[in-house]
């Protein structure tokens, strides 16, 4: 899964904290996909949440669809708190978020395991959330680290800031070796964004608007994610054997591309998706206010004029949960969509 559109990027600071409930939110006014019974069963509901914040939204959620993760807002007297959100079920649990100056979850897995950055003085910190408490997880020599995917086993990728050359390195903290760490071999400037549960990883290489996509299977091998005659890409999740991502191509268009990992091939999805947030196991993406499946799209239920709307991840069941704007920015899930 995650990462969080956003592309996440160790570029966040403080305003990383619902950055796309106040920037990107998608008016819901875009012509849908022809209608199915099955698409018009497609449902919003909004996910409970402390009535004192000022705003909330689920940021990811687990393939079986059980576990959310959030963050919210509490402005008091004299500063503001950062809230992690952690739903089990319709049960939601409050947690005082690590980072003074910002906090974002990054992703969750079927064990209830979540992953995220806090921000202090500016530099992005590493956590994990699991057995009710946070802890930070081991990093290298950095000036910043962000994880940004887990898988079921609870192996975690993300990425660090190099000290001395400032180039970006990929991270991996194996399962199984607790309290380490590992520097990836991986291309230069590599940004992991996803792991699926055989361990393989993807991400983007290289320097800004000049990237490479790449995925590195369990074996070490590393081969390019591309598309022929495509150029800069950016691969932003991954899924089962499915990773998606856009390319810049030679007519200045923009192509939002699906990859079948087993074999390297590509589909174009619709582009009226705009934005891309994730990718589950059946293929489905979320970006914006659509789910795509394929060549087809249709805008997610429960905006309007003036009403914002953001799918942020999507489960294997199909579950959606991300933000809806309206007088504030609430948590809320799409079910049968």
């Amino acid at each position: 899964m995650t990462y969080t559109a956003r592309h996440r990027m160790l570029a966040g600071t403080a305003a990383g904290l619902l950055a796309a409930s106040l920037g990107v939110a998608v008016s819901a006014t875009a012509t849908a996909a022809p209608r199915t019974a099955a698409a018009s069963a497609c449902t919003i509901s909004t996910l409970p949440y402390p009535a004192d914040t000022y705003r909330a939204e689920a940021n990811v959620i687990d393939p079986s669809g059980r576990f959310v993760a959030g963050a919210a807002l509490r402005v008091g007297e004299s500063d503001n708190q950062y809230l992690m959100l952690f739903w089990d079920g319709q049960q939601v649990t409050e947690v005082e978020a690590p980072g003074a100056s910002g906090f974002e979850p990054a992703d969750v897995n079927e064990n209830g395991i979540v992953i995220g950055t806090g921000w202090e003085n500016g530099s992005a910190r590493a956590w994990r959330y699991r057995d009710g408490r946070f802890e930070q997880l081991p990093e290298p020599p950095s000036t910043s680290v962000s994880p940004t995917a887990i898988n079921k086993a609870g192996d975690i990728v993300g990425v660090g800031s190099d000290t001395v050359s400032g180039e970006y390195v990929a991270l991996r903290w194996p399962a199984d070796r607790p309290g380490t760490v590992e520097v990836l071999d991986a291309p230069v400037n590599a940004r992991p964004s996803g792991i699926t549960p055989n361990g393989t990883i993807v991400g983007s290489a290289g320097e800004f608007a000049n990237w490479t996509g790449w995925v590195r299977r369990p074996n070490g091998r590393i081969k390019p994610l591309a598309v022929p005659g495509g150029g800069s890409t950016e691969v932003y999740a991954a899924a089962g054997h499915w990773a998606v991502g856009r390319v810049s191509m030679v007519d200045a268009q923009a192509d939002i591309v699906r990859w079948d990992l087993r074999d390297g091939s590509y589909t174009t999805l619709d582009q009226q998706l705009g934005l891309l947030n994730d990718v589950n196991a059946k293929g489905v993406v979320v970006g914006g206010d659509r789910v795509a499946r394929g060549a087809t799209s249709r805008v997610l239920p429960g905006g309007g004029e003036r009403v914002g709307l953001g799918g942020r991840s999507i489960s294997d069941t199909g579950d959606i949960v991300g933000f809806r704007n309206a007088d504030r920015v609430t948590p809320v899930r799409w079910t049968g969509c």
